[in-house]
């Protein structure tokens, strides 16, 4: 390995001509760029594409089992240091087990703590970050000091230190994140030096050659078809070998004695070299035979995006054949117009979810099945089930039933996936741990909700009719529908997240989207979203749900897709305004300008520290006046204010306040 370092140039404030030091056991790949006076730890992994240059702000430090990854860029000012751990001063100064992932800026004067994360291309200047701090991406990390344990959420720009206080801290989710990421760069350091060492990659290499030749020297029987068919390998087994094929994949093995199959640690029976069909099986049924009396399943990977694309079990204590992960289909006779009737009942599958087969099916989507237990549920770290290849809904029902009757006692959820367009478009819950019959949770296929006429006002699921109006009104002005949810920490700092797609523009369907994704976030904040899909742009948000709410209540409007009063029925205005903030908010709308708010808890009041409400873009009053009131019902007990923006000069003329605790 080559690599490219050179001395720091002489320049009128430094004439040392130093040159990077780099610990033996770090790898620094040859497509990386290091100037002047850089200290590498052990283990360290410095990427292709880096650009680390002390020849401006020197020296820079870079601490041990830190990953500095493909695009960084670290520099730093002349002037300004910051204070290493080894009480001297640094440019910059990176400390031990941190990751500066892809295209992230570091500029000096920096201090970057031990087992840190600083996610894609945020930038950190000027600043000092303690341990264990998480910087998701996009973020902006400028003139402050960052307390130890904190969390930036992506796309955050914090620039004065009242922003890095009120910072929410590290979960455990996010810590683990952090840790898994720095394993990975670990097993890439160790994998690059063996590539470079003539003793360590020999060996693998005449491990590959000789395995491709034992795969060449097989006897292939002629009668290919007769032999096939005497294998104990099931029809299904064998058609799912040839899709996996056919599709380029590679297909290796996994086995499990009962304690490792509770505990999901399965021994992997190594990868089958073979590309001929014939071959494959014959290995697989050899692996059968070797695990006999154990659990083995079949795993399909795409090589190219180095992932696994399906997980079937194909053999199980006590069988006499290899089954697959489905069992019996459970469906009526012919319902006499030639077709195959699915029970509504099959399996225990609820009628709504053998609909929503059915419907997914019918518009040429493909059904794959995810699987979570308690843990990995509440940190939405699913689980890939087996792959259901079939578009023939009596074989999706008995995969689905095989799944439940797999992962008892776990959630399982049920997926459609658009594979033109290679996205989902519907995600469903069809089993929750204690359920006796699966229920659905979250789907687009047709649900039980019946739409209303154009004048009811009856709400529906726990949706109140103030929402169900503005669901019809927005689909009326041709908007699409969205959800976000946000538990109580992610909603302080704003950071929501999406629930599955609401591709539908039926009411009676995006009705069941939005039911299914407050059910599914249960607890949370949730929150309706409408979409100019011409304009691409957001052009409604309306909290629907907060947590401790037995019935979801709209919030903060952003538009006029709402059913507030007209302007001129003075009555229908919010009795929780008086009569004073009527009259400044319509002496402000004469005046052309923009309404905002902002609120405070006592200690931001104290130190003026204020936040921003939802924004307000509409002009007419019966919008402003209900946004206002929202205002006021999600901040209730803190200070909240009323804001009055000039938009023409871009400046404030007017803030009341207008509640108190």
């Amino acid at each position: 390995m080559v690599v490219r370092k050179r001395a720091a140039p002489p320049t009128p404030w430094s004439k040392n001509l130093a040159e990077p030091t780099i610990d033996e056991s770090a790898f620094v790949h040859s497509f990386s760029n290091l100037i002047g006076d850089v200290q590498v730890g052990a283990n360290v992994l410095i990427a292709p594409g880096t650009s680390i240059r002390a020849d401006e702000g020197t020296p820079f430090y870079i601490g041990a089992s830190t990953n500095i990854q493909d695009g960084v860029v670290i520099h730093g000012l002349e002037q300004g240091r910051v204070l290493g751990d080894d009480q001297r001063d640094y440019s910059v100064w990176i400390g031990k087990n941190t990751c500066i992932t892809h295209l992230a800026l570091i500029h000096g004067p920096a201090y970057i703590g031990d087992n840190c994360f600083i996610g894609f291309r945020s930038t950190v200047f000027n600043a000092r970050l303690g341990h264990g701090c998480i910087v998701m991406m996009h973020a902006l990390i400028q003139d402050v000091e960052i307390p130890p344990g904190k969390y930036v959420p992506s796309g955050a720009v914090i620039t004065n230190q009242q922003q890095a206080d009120r910072l929410a801290d590290v979960q455990a989710e996010d810590k683990h994140f952090a840790h898994h990421v720095v394993q990975i760069n670990e097993a890439l350091r160790v994998g690059y030096h063996c590539a470079e060492n003539a003793a360590c990659i020999n060996p693998i290499k005449e491990e590959l050659n000789l395995s491709t030749n034992d795969t060449k020297n097989v006897n292939i029987n002629p009668n290919y078809e007769e032999s096939v068919g005497e294998m104990s390998l099931n029809p299904e087994v064998r058609e799912q070998v040839k899709s996996l094929l056919l599709q380029g994949c590679a297909i290796s093995t996994e086995y499990a004695d009962a304690r490792r199959f509770k505990s999901k640690s399965w021994l992997s029976g190594g990868l089958i070299d073979a590309k001929r069909e014939d071959q494959v099986l014959r290995q697989l049924q050899a692996a059968l035979a070797e695990h006999t009396g154990e659990y083995v399943r079949l795993i399909g990977v795409d090589t190219n995006a180095r992932k696994r694309v399906s997980e079937t079990i194909i053999q199980r204590p006590g069988d006499k054949a290899t089954v697959t992960t489905t069992s019996a289909p459970s469906y009526s006779s012919s319902n006499g117009n030639g077709k195959v009737a699915i029970s509504s009942n099959a399996g225990g599958l609820t009628a709504d979810v053998v609909q929503s087969v059915k419907s997914l099916l019918s518009q040429g989507y493909k059904i794959g099945t995810e699987y979570a237990d308690a843990r990995r549920f509440k940190s939405k770290s699913w689980q890939s089930g087996a792959s259901i290849d079939s578009q023939n809904p009596q074989q999706v029902i008995q995969h689905l039933e095989a799944c439940l009757a797999e992962h008892s006692g776990e959630y399982v959820r049920l997926i459609g996936v658009d594979t033109a367009a290679r996205r989902r478009v519907s995600e469903t819950i069809i089993q929750r741990p204690g359920d006796k019959a699966p229920t659905t949770a979250n789907t687009k296929a047709t649900s039980n909700y019946t739409p209303y006429s154009s004048g009811s006002a009856v709400a529906t699921g726990g949706l109140s009719a103030e929402v169900v109006q503005q669901v019809r009104s927005l689909l009326a002005q041709g908007c699409k529908i969205a959800t976000e949810h946000a538990d109580v920490r992610r909603f302080k700092t704003k950071s929501w997240q999406s629930c599955s797609p609401v591709e539908s523009t039926r009411e009676a369907e995006v009705i069941a989207a939005l039911e299914g994704c407050i059910a599914e976030h249960v607890g949370e904040y949730v929150r309706l979203i409408g979409i100019d899909s011409v304009a691409r742009r957001r052009v409604s948000e309306t909290i629907i749900q907060r947590p401790g709410q037995k019935t979801a209540a709209p919030s903060a409007v952003k538009s006029a897709a709402t059913s507030a009063a007209p302007v001129s029925n003075r009555s229908a205005v919010s009795s929780s305004l008086d009569a004073a903030v009527l009259s400044q908010v319509r002496s402000l709308l004469a005046q052309g300008c923009k309404i905002g708010t902002e609120h405070a808890d006592k200690r931001r009041f104290k130190s003026k520290s204020w936040l921003s409400c939802s924004p307000i873009d509409s002009s007419r009053e019966a919008d402003v006046v209900a946004a206002l009131t929202a205002c006021l019902a999600d901040h209730a007990g803190e200070y909240v204010r009323l804001i009055g923006v000039d938009p023409n000069a871009r400046r404030r003329v007017a803030e009341s306040i207008i509640q108190r605790p």
